[in-house]
């Protein structure tokens, strides 16, 4: 199992910021998905990726330590799941965003670990920023 894990302060309480990430569709458009379809607690999100297209559909879970956890239950990807757990400090919340993954077929496959794991760094960061400008 591979992980990605990005943390970053945000200035605002864990409150405001979990009412962000509730608005599922703009929080997934954030991280690059050009398609995001919700229904409930099911995600469908895809995007394009160099001359591969990325297509997964995502369940939504309860996690006791996250603010938001999904799963992957159909894609590209053998397994993958990915948190959001809030740590509020002194008027600021950390935000530590982390998904772990396994691929499919090891060294048979377009996509390789380390190239998820780049991507998935962006995309997360590009979700904190979101969540930044939204709250700012």
């Amino acid at each position: 199992m591979e992980s990605v894990t990005v943390t970053r302060t945000i200035e605002a309480p864990p409150e405001e910021i979990e009412d962000v990430l509730a608005d599922l569709e703009p929080f997934m458009r954030a991280s690059g998905f050009d398609e995001v379809d919700v229904e409930g607690d099911r995600l469908e999100i895809s995007k394009a990726l160099g001359l591969l297209r990325i297509s997964l559909t995502l369940e939504v879970y309860e996690d006791d330590e996250a603010a938001l956890a999904y799963e992957q239950t159909e894609g590209n990807f053998e397994s993958m799941t990915t948190t959001y757990a809030l740590s509020e400090q002194d008027g600021e919340t950390e935000v530590t965003a982390e998904t772990e993954f396994a691929l499919d077929a090891p060294g048979g496959s377009i996509l390789d670990a380390t190239v998820v794991q780049r991507q998935r760094r962006k995309e997360l960061e590009a979700q904190l920023n979101y969540l930044e400008e939204e709250l700012s």
